[in-house]
């Protein structure tokens, strides 16, 4: 592939997802995309390029960008976060919102669904503490096809087990022939899943108590983050929490957030 190649790809990745493309990982490209470039009858990635620069559309450059969006999960992931969820974040919004008996949460870049899955058995574990409170869980993704794998609620066995304690295995999920795992209906059907690009306004998506946007602001450069941080705290309701990955860090130009010094990656609004 060639330097102008390699650059053409990137500023279409960046422009259409926010995802920074260095050219040490050429090997995702080819890994990712020759597939692609030969269901388009082409032979490589640099007629691939010609493709899209001489009769692209919209489906082709839809599959290229989910294509390449990481979409790493697991149940539970870096435990601590859930952790926090449950013994600071819920009690913290319950004295903070009162009376309403209602909060909205939001699982932003959710892949394949596995986080807020987890948010809602996080609930379920909690119910007898959360007596007569609501909670609606909202769950994006940019790419259809994760979306509609986190929809269906099944994952491999590989998938299940992965972060999963098996008692919440058990209880949870029904073994399927396949050696599949199906997710019980009263989780499954607690996530209302949407496509959403970051990039995009989230105005229609309401405001939130909590929103959990982990593990993506480390593809960005620091002024997609800063937007990205400047539109999170236009859903954030005034008293709510932002949640990052804790090895990421918030690009916070305005001064919009203030960190929680007891949970790593929870910020509140100024």
């Amino acid at each position: 592939m060639r330097p102008d190649e390699f650059q053409f790809l990137a500023d279409m990745l960046k422009k259409r997802s926010g995802l920074t493309l260095t050219e040490d990982k050429l090997y995702l490209i080819e890994s990712r995309l020759l597939p692609i470039a030969r269901a388009q009858g082409v032979p490589d990635i640099s007629a691939l390029c010609n493709v899209l620069r001489t009769r692209s559309t919209e489906a082709l450059l839809v599959e290229i960008t989910e294509a390449m969006t990481t979409n790493e999960s697991s149940f539970f992931r870096d435990i601590k976060p859930y952790e926090q969820l449950r013994n600071i974040i819920f009690p913290m919004q319950m004295e903070k919102l009162g009376m309403t008996k209602s909060m909205r949460i939001w699982s932003a870049a959710c892949s394949t669904g596995q986080e807020p899955y987890s948010i809602s058995m996080c609930i379920q574990e909690d119910a007898a503490k959360l007596p007569g409170w609501r909670f609606d869980i909202v769950a994006t993704d940019l790419a259809k096809k994760v979306v509609d794998k986190a929809k269906e609620g099944v994952y491999s066995q590989f998938e299940a087990q992965r972060g999963l304690p098996i008692q919440m295995l058990v209880k949870y999920f029904t073994a399927r022939p396949d050696t599949s795992w199906q997710l019980k209906d009263n989780i499954r059907n607690s996530v209302q899943f949407k496509t959403n690009n970051l990039l995009e306004s989230y105005d229609h998506l309401g405001k939130f108590d909590i929103i959990f946007c982990r593990n993506v602001l480390i593809y960005f450069d620091d002024p997609i983050k800063a937007a990205v941080t400047d539109k999170m705290a236009r859903a954030l309701n005034k008293t709510g929490v932002l949640m990052i990955g804790a090895t990421e860090s918030l690009v916070d130009p305005k001064g919009l957030f203030t960190p929680i010094p007891e949970i790593r990656g929870g910020y509140v609004l100024k």
